[in-house]
């Protein structure tokens, strides 16, 4: 991994980019941490062209993106139009919102969508990837509700986006996904896991979780991942400041 492929998940930042002139203030102060890249999430209104004048401003480009699951379901050609805007080539289906994770019908369904929707992604070349949290793991019969979504689409329509956080939350390996995801796993969510002093999990800055992500990164790196993108759910102060702490760990410890 080189420190060109890591990138900050603005979702991160996400009461900080409300506005036009947030934004301009947010990514300025994440490209003066280190960044060269950015995935767009959580981000208040702003049209494409602005967003694009202010990424280039800054020295900044947009490596992915997080769009709303019932647009990438049901309306997969506007989230084609905005990517092509950003000239961007992968987003992220976010989140199972709707989908009753204890019904086989529920979930096949949610498989055919986003291999249908991947399909259309794939035919304008790009990428739709799936971001998972801890409810996936969760085994129906044998399998993981995960390994089902994956064999059950076209390695060509969906590819992955795994978080470290939540697979080793929900009681994954992350190693072991990086390698089942072999050729799959253009992005990764590196995400820090510790637990606090009340005995609960709580998200961490790179390095001060307990992931080894020496391995992940590894591994994932074998998988052909292309883009590393930091994220922090919750952050204990400015999380501006929380990206900055995770870069320079990532810097110091786990590049090439």
């Amino acid at each position: 991994m080189k420190i060109t492929q890591v990138a900050a998940q603005l979702y991160t930042c996400r009461d900080l980019i409300k506005t036009p002139a947030e934004i301009i203030t947010t990514l300025r102060r994440i490209r003066a941490v280190g960044y060269t890249a950015v995935q767009v999430s959580g981000m208040g209104p702003i049209a494409e062209e602005e967003l694009n004048k202010i990424l280039d401003g800054e020295g900044l480009v947009c490596c992915a993106t997080h769009e709303g699951s019932d647009e990438v379901l049901n309306e997969p050609q506007v989230v084609i139009e905005r990517l092509q805007k950003l000239r961007c080539s992968y987003t992220a289906y976010p989140y199972p919102a709707g989908v009753d994770f204890s019904s086989r019908e529920s979930i096949g369904t949610l498989i055919g969508k986003l291999d249908a929707a991947g399909k259309m992604f794939a035919e304008a070349g790009l990428t739709l990837c799936y971001h998972n949290h801890s409810h996936e793991f969760r085994k129906l019969g044998d399998k993981t509700i995960l390994d089902l979504i994956y064999e059950g689409t076209d390695p060509r329509h969906l590819q992955g986006e795994l978080d470290t956080y939540w697979v080793h939350y929900g009681g994954g390996e992350n190693v072991e996904w990086c390698e089942k995801l072999a050729g799959r796993l253009p992005l990764i969510h590196l995400k820090d896991f510790q637990t606090n002093a009340e005995n609960k999990p709580e998200f961490a800055e790179i390095g001060v979780g307990n992931l080894n992500f020496k391995k992940i990164i590894a591994a994932a790196e074998q998988s052909g991942c292309q883009w590393f993108i930091v994220e922090q759910d919750v952050c204990p102060g400015d999380p501006v400041d929380s990206l900055a702490q995770s870069f320079d760990y990532i810097q110091t410890h786990l590049v090439n």
